[in-house]
């Protein structure tokens, strides 16, 4: 996905492949590992924070950091990451397909639910069936806006006005 984003934005191959080494430790600099921090933003909001970091050590500092001058803290791992799921989800600008006849071949091609009431439509699937999904909504003509895998939260709540500014 990553490197189908890349090129979507007109990336060069020789950076796409460079940026491939540098991910897996080979050539110049220090290997990257991708880290995930829990915490809690003013009025009890749930945050999963993911970083790409060459130093644990001084990325779990920023973002204490920032989280306590923001009113937030950092939690400890496990405190929020079950409220949270991981899933597939593509989104389509419908364009001149009716939005009904998406869902009806998102499902076909084995998405798991649709939601048109919104635009964009959003389709969400197991992280596992994302990519096929994904090539059936094209092959049948459907151009499709982004396609990632998110962590999407169980449930949402209402933040009132001052806490949703500090958030």
């Amino acid at each position: 996905l990553a490197i189908q984003r890349a090129k979507e934005n007109n990336m060069p191959q020789d950076n796409i492949e460079r940026a491939i080494k540098r991910g897996a430790g080979a050539g110049e600099g220090a290997a990257l590992e991708e880290v995930v921090y829990e915490g809690y933003a003013p009025g009890g909001t749930a945050l999963l924070i993911e970083a790409l970091t060459d130093n644990r050590n001084r990325t779990v500092s920023e973002v204490r950091n920032i989280l306590t001058r923001g009113g937030g803290s950092l939690g400890t791992a496990g405190s929020v990451a079950w409220l949270f799921e991981s899933r597939g989800i593509v989104t389509i600008l419908p364009g001149s397909h009716d939005p009904e006849e998406i869902a009806l071949l998102a499902i076909d091609g084995g998405a798991d639910d649709v939601n048109v009431e919104s635009e964009p439509i959003e389709v969400y699937t197991a992280p596992q069936t994302l990519e096929e999904v994904r090539r059936a909504l094209e092959k049948a003509g459907v151009k499709v806006d982004s396609a990632e895998v998110s962590m999407q939260p169980k449930t949402t709540i209402l933040l009132g006005e001052k806490e949703a500014i500090q958030t």
